[in-house]
């Protein structure tokens, strides 16, 4: 009797870790696929003047300045109560140079 509920303990515990281990995994790919699409959506406005990206985004929320002196616009947002801020790097023409986006899905 111990050892038929040991038995089933142990396969209970193995299906347990199969399922959390291959949800973890299928959250993991659909966080990779959402931060691809991401990327390819703001990568089109890298060599665009800042008109460009207003046009499409709007007006930023804030503007700053980055690390290195460049100005920074500034787009945020909040979804399922997570923020979620994009941030583009504009060179002294006016021209998009670069981005960075955290919490975006």
């Amino acid at each position: 009797m111990f050892f038929e509920i040991m038995k089933i303990l142990r396969i209970f515990l193995l299906a347990t870790f199969v399922f959390l281990f291959t949800g973890c995994e299928t959250i993991n790919k659909k966080s990779e696929q959402i931060a691809k699409e991401e990327n390819k959506k703001l990568s089109q406005f890298i060599g665009q003047p800042v008109s460009e990206l207003k046009i499409v985004m709007g007006n930023p929320d804030s503007e700053g300045k980055s690390e290195n002196g460049s100005k920074l616009l500034i787009y945020s947002t909040k979804k399922y109560g997570i923020k979620c801020e994009r941030n583009f790097i504009i060179d002294n023409n006016e021209m998009v140079i670069g981005f960075t986006s955290k919490g975006c899905f």
